[in-house]
C-alpha cells in the first residue's frame, strides 16, 4: 500500500514538472527547403507584416494546430515537423474552400498571438511539439 501511495506522488511530482519550452524558428527554413516546400507550392503564404497581393475574395480565417512526437528529436527538428502540417492544414484548408492563398498568417500557440514574417512559434516538451497557426484564406486578384 505505501509503495503504491509513493508511486503516485513520485508520477504527480515528474508530470508537474513536464518541459514545455517555446521557441521561434525561421519561417524560411521550410520554404526554402524543396523535400518540404514542394508539398505546399500551389498555394502562397503571407505572414503577417508581409505585404500581399490584391485579393478578389476572402474566405474566412482558419486555425490548424498541429503536434508531432519529439521523442528523440531536437527542438528545431521536431517544431519543423509540426510547422509543416500546420501549412499543410492550411493549405488543404485553402484548396477546399477555393482560395489560392492564405494571408496575415501568424503564431497562435496556446492561444498567445505570435506575428512575425520571419519566424514562427513552437512549444516543445520531452515528447511532443506543436504549432498553431492562425490565416486567412483568399482568392488573389
Amino acid at each position: 500500500m505505501r509503495l503504491s501511495i509513493l508511486i503516485v506522488i513520485v508520477l504527480l511530482a515528474f508530470s508537474s514538472h513536464a518541459r514545455d519550452t517555446r521557441h521561434t524558428f525561421p519561417v524560411a527554413d521550410v520554404f526554402d527547403n524543396e523535400e518540404f516546400a514542394g508539398r505546399i507550392d500551389d498555394v502562397q503564404f503571407f505572414f503577417a507584416g508581409e505585404e500581399t497581393p490584391a485579393v478578389a475574395e476572402k474566405m474566412g480565417e482558419y486555425q490548424a494546430n498541429k503536434k508531432t512526437n519529439a521523442f528523440g528529436k531536437d527542438d528545431n527538428e521536431a517544431c519543423t515537423w509540426a510547422f509543416l502540417s500546420a501549412l499543410q492544414s492550411l493549405h488543404d484548408r485553402a484548396l477546399k474552400e477555393g482560395g489560392d492563398a492564405v494571408i496575415d498568417v501568424y503564431s497562435y500557440y496556446k492561444r498567445d498571438k505570435f506575428e512575425s514574417p520571419d519566424e514562427y512559434e513552437c512549444g516543445a516538451g520531452a515528447i511532443m511539439a506543436g504549432v498553431t497557426l492562425k490565416g486567412t484564406v483568399v482568392k488573389l486578384k
